[in-house]
């Protein structure tokens, strides 16, 4: 459905997207993680349709979205910080929308807008950050989009309301085989709610993999030693991660369980426990292998 290959993108001596290649599946829900000032964002944009990228090429069904106004139809973008026309309401709003997007669902305006107790004539600058982040997901989801792009979505809105565009959008997943591309960094929710994930560092991707198999692939690992063996026995293992506490080794490691169990049980561990990771676990150790660590801050 979304297809990235080789892209590149720079602004002036900013590398801001290097050779990054990337595959969103139809019908699927795709969380885009990444430290600060990864790319994230300039490749969103990229896929919308709102940046050119330098090199390389980005596809939607086969097409390119960049000046193609048939893809714009299809692909709809809401960013961390939501753009309205000056002085303009909801209504008003909807009434552009309907005269750009074919698919445009006017029943389902009303509906929504109903539902989320908004005020229609009430101009979107008056209105909180909150509630106009409410006003982009009844526009966009009223466009009846193909593949909707999400860039930190959810900032901003009350549990409630966070849980009830969620809803919207996976009923649009379930029902229409909607395609989503969302990034943010509230990693619980994305854990939840991705079937997908792809981790940015400084302009590229990490990886990317289907959600269960990631967790599959990722252990902690806590083993508690009679006598403890030196560190020749990390040698053994794909280590992300390793501290000592006593008699007690904690290992965060990559590779197949039954290969990892086998060898750690070889050196007859006094106790050995396979501990679930969090995605937020897996992006700090992931990260914290290419240099992007957890560092003691101390200051005077």
């Amino acid at each position: 459905m979304i297809k990235a290959v080789a892209v590149n993108k720079k602004f002036e001596d900013l590398q801001a997207v290097h050779d990054l290649s990337l595959h969103v599946r139809k019908g699927s829900i795709y969380g885009l993680l990444g430290s600060n000032g990864a790319g994230k964002t300039t490749l969103l944009k990229m896929i919308a349709g709102i940046y050119k990228q330098d090199h390389g090429s980005i596809t939607v069904s086969d097409q390119p979205v960049y000046e193609i106004p048939d893809s714009k139809q299809r692909v709809l973008f809401i960013s961390d910080q939501p753009y309205f026309l000056h002085q303009t309401s909801l209504n008003q709003m909807a009434s552009f929308y309907e005269e750009v997007y074919a698919n445009w669902n006017a029943k389902r305006f009303k509906q929504l807008t109903s539902h989320l107790r908004m005020d229609p004539d009430k101009k979107l600058s008056r209105m909180s950050k909150g509630m106009q982040r409410q006003a982009s997901f009844i526009l966009t989801l009223s466009a009846m989009p193909d593949v909707l792009i999400l860039d930190e979505p959810f900032d901003g809105l009350d549990p409630v309301v966070r849980q009830q565009m969620k809803n919207l959008i996976l009923q649009d997943v379930a029902d229409r085989s909607l395609t989503l591309l969302v990034s943010s960094h509230n990693l619980r929710e994305m854990e939840d709610f991705c079937d997908y994930v792809g981790i940015m560092h400084k302009g590229t991707l990490l990886f990317e993999r289907d959600m269960d198999e990631l967790k599959t692939d990722i252990h902690k690992l806590q083993i508690a030693f009679k006598k403890v063996p030196d560190k020749s026995f990390l040698d053994g293992m794909d280590v992300l991660h390793y501290e000592k506490r006593g008699s007690v080794v904690l290992c965060i490691v990559k590779g197949n369980v039954d290969e990892i169990t086998a060898y750690v049980e070889s050196y007859q561990p006094a106790i050995f426990d396979l501990l679930p990771l969090t995605l937020e676990e897996i992006f700090i150790y992931e990260l914290g292998g290419v240099g992007y660590e957890i560092r003691n801050l101390i200051v005077e």
